[in-house]
């Protein structure tokens, strides 16, 4: 199955505003339903992060421009599979383990902090491809979104490595640079000029 490179950059911008759409779900239900089970949210965002990773990897291989933007995003959607099978497969049973067995807490947090350090990390990489997809479509003729795009992108790869350094602080909006980079990258990708 062949695709075009519009029609790669389109599914590609499509997947990453699926991620920011569970990523406000998540968010949300975490701030208001706190008791609400997320696992399905996680499940699906696992499925994306694998179709990201296959895209993209695939428009790396095949379109000779863009080879930083389409490797920043194939490495973050990988790192992005790992953190959500942390999630998925290990939150559960160390907190359950460190409610009978006090001493295992630091165990469990530490299973948390390797999950947003993964996090992190991909939320960098995905700042990354924000600077680099954002400095070629101002470069093409829409400035205003390419610029922002990589000035937000580079805020993202800011304050996430910030995080990854010193670990979680309430100040910093690591997540939320994130994720507003992940949405204007995907739209950059959506006016990205193909070359088929």
């Amino acid at each position: 199955m062949e695709f075009s490179q519009k029609q790669s950059l389109r599914i590609l911008a499509a997947l990453l505003l699926l991620t920011v759409f569970t990523q406000m779900v998540y968010t949300t239900l975490y701030m208001v339903a706190h008791d609400v089970p997320r696992q399905w949210v996680w499940g699906l965002e696992a499925l994306i992060f694998i179709f990201l990773t296959a895209f993209s990897g695939s428009s790396l291989a095949k379109i000779k421009n863009y080879s930083l933007g389409f490797a920043a995003i194939f490495a973050s959607a990988l790192l992005n599979v790992v953190q959500v099978g942390i999630g998925i497969t290990q939150f559960g049973p160390f907190f359950e383990a460190a409610k009978s067995v006090e001493s295992l807490a630091p165990v469990a947090g530490s299973v948390l902090a390797l999950s947003f350090f993964v996090y992190n990390a991909a939320k960098v990489l995905l700042g990354l491809s924000a600077v680099a997809f954002g400095l070629t479509v101002a470069k093409q003729g829409a400035n205003l979104l390419g610029k922002l795009t990589a000035m937000i992108g580079l805020m993202a790869v800011v304050t996430n490595t910030i995080v990854m350094m010193f670990g979680r602080i309430e100040a910093v909006p690591s997540g939320v640079t994130g994720v507003i980079a992940t949405l204007l990258l995907a739209v950059c990708l959506l006016k990205l000029e193909a070359d088929d």
